[in-house]
């Protein structure tokens, strides 16, 4: 078959084998020389593509729910979507969740995801009271925070072994609905004083128009919310659009990103404004479109997502936003987000600052953007998010993980350095 992620780049010709049970796997294991967990095709780059693949998403059953303290068991291919559906209607959400509930509970650790709470509830592993994972010879081990197989798969992008079940602590709601602010700054100082302002409220993310330039540079609209308590929990899925065929690659160009980045500006009022949204509304804008992906065209997309060191951010968030800017190679999906502490995983993106992520068509000049706008990022001390990443050279991956030679190390004493192998981690030699 033929198998490519998100952003549709890169295909790979490989062989598929599904995880239905642990016997079966360990049988698998063991005849496969190279291999990776794969879920739902969420990740955008190459971190879940080799030419063998272990399909995750079947094995997808709840196995207990404790009412009491919101502990939610289930097998590593339950999407997120799964479990708002089943558990919204009985007052639980996910205490993290990123900016899709269409990835599995396994894809969710491995790229330790993170959301719009990250200052208040830190990432995914958080939320995580353990899991099972399968080492490469078939053993099962159960791994709990403070074991050092925990911090090396949380974040450690499929290269641990495979995760087969895990336990996470859910938060107690009382509405589907989000009382939402939106503010509307004006340039990017404007837009930092917005982010300290409401930094008490539990969510936080903004849209910026990356295209904007001079005293415009870095005009937002920020969205910051908290669940309502109007005591309305019935959640149910909404009707979807779909996209079903791929644009044309002209279709998004510097003019119509342009268009559309004033006219998504426009539309919102002066200073601020209040009104209540649900949860996908707020959360998941994106999941209301089937195959979105395919506005790019068939070449396909990246997402290019970076953090910077909280006390440079702005600064260094200039610098990047003006080489965009006179680039033309605008994304009409540019996300600023406010982030807490980082954590003891080996690998997990978030650091205290500030990152952007924006959705680039891929064309001809694009890499050579990147490679100019990862020079910035190394230069203000900061790092790239591996679960977007299709195209990062070892030698800048490297400058943004400290403990990247701790995770080599584990790898290979255990084994896993030869078993569990990915596009993405022969690339970037992890």
């Amino acid at each position: 078959m033929q198998q490519n992620s998100w952003g549709m780049f890169p295909f790979i010709k490989n062989k598929s084998y599904t995880l239905k049970n642990e016997l079966l796997l360990k049988q698998d294991l063991s005849k496969l020389q190279e291999c990776i967990a794969f879920g739902n095709g969420r990740s955008y780059g190459d971190s879940a593509l080799a030419e063998n693949i272990i399909y995750c998403k079947p094995y997808n059953y709840f196995l207990n729910f404790d009412e009491n303290s919101g502990v939610l068991h289930c097998q590593s291919g339950v999407l997120l979507s799964e479990i708002i559906e089943a558990l919204t209607p009985r007052g639980w959400f996910l205490k993290v969740t990123p900016g899709t509930k269409l990835i599995t509970i396994g894809g969710a650790i491995a790229s330790d995801v993170h959301g719009k709470n990250h200052h208040v509830e830190g990432c995914f592993s958080e939320c995580v009271e353990e899991l099972t994972l399968m080492l490469p010879h078939g053993e099962i081990k159960i791994c709990k925070k403070g074991d050092e197989l925990f911090h090396a798969t949380c974040g450690g992008m499929g290269l641990t072994g495979v995760i087969l079940d895990a336990k996470i602590s859910l938060k107690k709601i009382n509405s589907k609905h989000i009382n939402q602010i939106t503010i509307k700054t004006k340039n990017l100082k404007e837009t930092f004083e917005a982010f300290e302002k409401y930094s008490h409220m539990p969510y936080s993310v903004a849209w910026i128009d990356c295209l904007a330039k001079d005293e415009t540079l870095g005009k937002c609209l920020l969205m910051v919310g908290d669940f309502a308590d109007d005591g309305d929990l019935s959640f149910k899925e909404k009707k979807k659009l779909n996209i079903p065929f791929n644009f044309p690659s002209f279709a998004l160009n510097k003019l119509s990103v342009k268009a559309f980045n004033w006219l998504y500006y426009s539309r919102a009022l002066k200073g601020e404004s209040k009104q209540k949204v649900d949860i996908d509304t707020f959360f998941y804008p994106l999941d209301s479109i089937n195959n979105w992906n395919r506005i790019y065209g068939k070449g396909g997309f990246t997402q290019y997502q970076f953090i910077l060191p909280k006390e440079v951010s702005f600064e260094g968030l200039q610098e990047i936003l003006t080489e965009i800017a006179q680039s033309g190679k605008g994304s009409f999906l540019a996300v600023l987000k406010l982030y807490g502490e980082s954590n003891k995983n080996y690998l997990s993106f978030p650091l205290q600052g500030y990152s952007l992520a924006l959705d680039f068509k891929i064309e001809k000049g694009l890499f050579e953007l990147l490679d100019t706008l990862d020079a910035i990022v190394v230069k203000y001390g900061g790092r790239i998010y591996l679960s977007k990443d299709v195209r990062v050279s070892k030698e800048t991956f490297e400058k943004g993980y400290p403990m990247i030679e701790k995770f080599r190390e584990f790898r290979k004493k255990n084994a896993m350095d030869t078993k569990f192998v990915s596009l993405q981690s022969k690339r970037v030699g992890i």
